[in-house]
């Protein structure tokens, strides 16, 4: 994506969607200096879906038209619902640019259906130590809720569809079962290490590194065969057509039209460079 080098697991050649979920994009682990940052985006709009961050490593700076400004940690997670229109722009904080660093995230587009994706832009930021953590039994697999259900306790996130986002932090020998409903499409993307999957796929860095789920059963087990970070997903389908182009994800090709017109006419708000 310009100058940034990153990993496409969706969509691929293969694969579309998995619906909901539109894009994800896994970038770095990425060194950041004064002498290499090309992790500067600046303002650009979204309409009709929800952009979502979960850092890993480093640090970002989130800015938007609706007079959103805050840096976004590692563990943390930023939500924004673009609705029918918001503009944005991230980058790395000017500290954490001087003093160097490594940067890793994931970038996930989330679809909104279309009786939501003209509703009003919103902005959330879930900070690490606020959400709630499942343990496993053996103490070896956290998992932080973001969003949706897991074992009774709820993520901090206020999610527009019914949808599940889990952030695994596994250790070696570690077991754990995530429950989700059948309805739902489910993916598992590992971001570093090597698990067994419900007893018969692996997981592995540079390899297959996301698996998808048949809409059977009540949930999926892993076993942790080396240190792991895994990122957890679920959703309720929509089963309604698709349009993208560049920043905006909409129904139709008309759709898509009037998105740019709105843009370039101003209607989804202002957002200067610096």
């Amino acid at each position: 994506m310009g100058p940034i080098r990153l990993r496409q697991p969706l969509p691929t050649s293969e694969i579309d969607g998995i619906d909901p979920f539109v894009l994800l994009h896994h970038y770095g682990p990425y060194d950041i200096s004064e002498r290499n940052n090309p992790f500067d985006l600046g303002p650009h709009p979204h309409r009709g879906f929800e952009p979502v961050t979960f850092l890993f490593q480093g640090e970002q700076l989130h800015r938007d038209s609706l007079g959103n400004e805050s840096v976004v940690r590692a563990g943390d997670v930023q939500w924004t619902t673009a609705g029918r229109g918001i503009i944005h722009a991230e980058k790395p904080t000017e500290a954490f640019v001087k003093q160097g660093g490594t940067i890793e995230g994931i970038q996930l587009w989330l679809n909104l259906p279309s009786d939501k994706k003209m509703i009003p832009a919103q902005y959330q930021h879930g900070k690490s130590d606020e959400f709630p953590i499942v343990i496993s039994t053996d103490g070896k697999v956290k998992t932080k809720v973001v969003a949706g259900h897991l074992q009774n306790k709820k993520g901090i996130i206020n999610t527009q569809t019914a949808v599940n986002a889990f952030m695994i932090d596994a250790k070696e020998g570690g077991k754990e079962s995530i429950l989700f409903p059948d309805i739902h499409q489910g993916l598992l993307y590992l971001l570093k290490g090597d698990v067994r999957v419900n007893g018969q796929h692996n997981l592995q860095l540079d390899a297959d590194q996301l698996i998808q789920f048949q809409q059977d059963g009540d949930g999926i087990s892993i076993e942790v065969t080396s240190d792991s970070q895994l990122l957890f997903l679920s959703g309720e389908p929509f089963n309604e057509p698709v349009a993208t182009y560049g920043p905006y994800v909409m129904n139709t090709q008309t759709e898509l039209l009037e998105a740019m017109r709105d843009y370039q006419m101003g209607k989804m708000g202002f957002l200067p460079r610096n």
